[in-house]
């Protein structure tokens, strides 16, 4: 060990069911912190039973980034790396010697691999890099939700990445959250000029099927002056493209996604989502090239969300379809072939395996 003391801080409310896989996970760590917001259901008794600190603190009104800051002032001042994870995430095991191996003399943070979804299978669908890993002093939390880190230190900002550190997020689907929205208006109210703020809360409305409002908020968004990251600039511009789409101005949504892509060529998304539009249109050139540029992209984004249907069998599943209707039977087989491999018990893609065959066999391609 390099001798670093680690601490791991939370906050929580009524989440017992999480305690124990949660207090395995982090028990790498020398000292978990947790700051209980409220439990009525054994959660602090729990958690205390398993080893950890507990302090308990209401936070009224609720937002995210008073009840984090509350939790960071309980971490110990002689702290060198604090972590902060919720107990519906889960460490993949030897987390610790990869954040170590990582963290060099004057480090501030250190970035992680976050798989922020899995399928069924286990495999990773949504996936970005974590920014939760910091030194003790120099940062706060900020924004009512959507709260994230803050460099308020006077020396420069080292940031690592920690290779192997990865974090897994297991959500509890009973939990709503319908408090977002007012808390991201909050937010915005807040910031009106902070590009991360507008976005959050345009995707917000786009979740919420509040099309028009998402296009206003987005498109605000991409006008600001701070808004200079491309891959959220691309999100945004998907985002529009999506709502526009729902709305049935297809014109726009095709507008946007050529937006989109030229604003970030090197990322699978656009392509994808403007391939699942064009599918719905049965616009089948545009599926297929669509889904063979994205093909073409070979790497995931090391900055940004990697969406899962972005780098399963989606693309390859709608590039033999499309090739299919275009006549195209070889090139729809071999993709169809590569879909399967991604799911072989999936029965869709073995009927469609199977109907391409039949085609390029009586057309004696194969």
């Amino acid at each position: 060990m390099s001798g670093y003391k680690v601490c791991v801080y939370a906050i929580c409310k009524n989440e017992l069911g999480f305690v124990d896989r949660w207090m395995e996970s982090m028990r790498e760590a020398d000292l978990i912190v947790v700051t209980d917001t409220g439990s009525d259901d054994g959660t602090v008794e729990r958690l205390r039973e398993k080893g950890a600190v507990v302090y308990v603190d209401e936070v009224k009104p609720w937002r995210f980034d008073k009840a984090r800051n509350i939790s960071l002032d309980h971490v110990p001042l002689d702290v060198d790396i604090c972590v902060c994870t919720d107990l519906d995430e889960v460490f993949q095991p030897g987390w610790r010697k990869c954040l170590e191996d990582a963290w060099q003399p004057n480090t501030k943070m250190a970035k992680y691999l976050y798989n922020w979804s899995l399928k069924e299978d286990g495999t990773p669908d949504i996936q970005f890099n974590y920014f939760k890993a910091h030194a003790r002093k120099g940062y706060v939390w900020r924004y009512p939700v959507h709260e994230c880190l803050r460099y308020v230190g006077e020396t420069p900002e080292k940031i690592v990445y920690a290779t192997g550190m990865v974090l897994n997020h297991f959500p509890d689907a009973s939990k709503s959250r319908g408090s977002y929205l007012p808390l991201l208006e909050m937010g915005a109210e807040e910031y009106p000029e902070d590009d991360r703020a507008v976005y959050y809360l345009g995707r917000e409305y786009m979740y919420k099927g509040m099309w028009q409002k998402c296009i206003d908020t987005l498109k605000k968004h991409l006008n600001l002056k701070s808004c200079t990251w491309k891959e959220e600039r691309c999100a945004s511009m998907r985002w529009i493209a999506k709502s526009y789409f729902s709305l049935s101005n297809h014109t726009e949504a095709q507008c946007w996604y050529y937006k989109a892509i030229a604003e970030c060529p090197h990322m699978r998304e656009p392509y994808i989502e403007c391939a699942k539009m064009a599918y719905q249109l049965k616009n089948w050139e545009m599926v297929f090239f669509m889904t063979d540029q994205a093909l073409n992209i070979k790497e995931k984004s090391l900055v940004y969300v990697n969406m899962g249907y972005c780098w399963d069998h989606t693309p390859d599943d709608l590039a033999s379809i499309s090739s299919y209707y275009l006549g195209m039977y070889e090139r729809s087989f071999q993709h169809a072939k590569a879909a399967l491999a991604y799911h072989p018990e999936d029965k869709r893609l073995q009927g469609n395996l199977l109907l391409v065959e039949a085609k390029c066999k009586a057309k004696t391609i194969i």
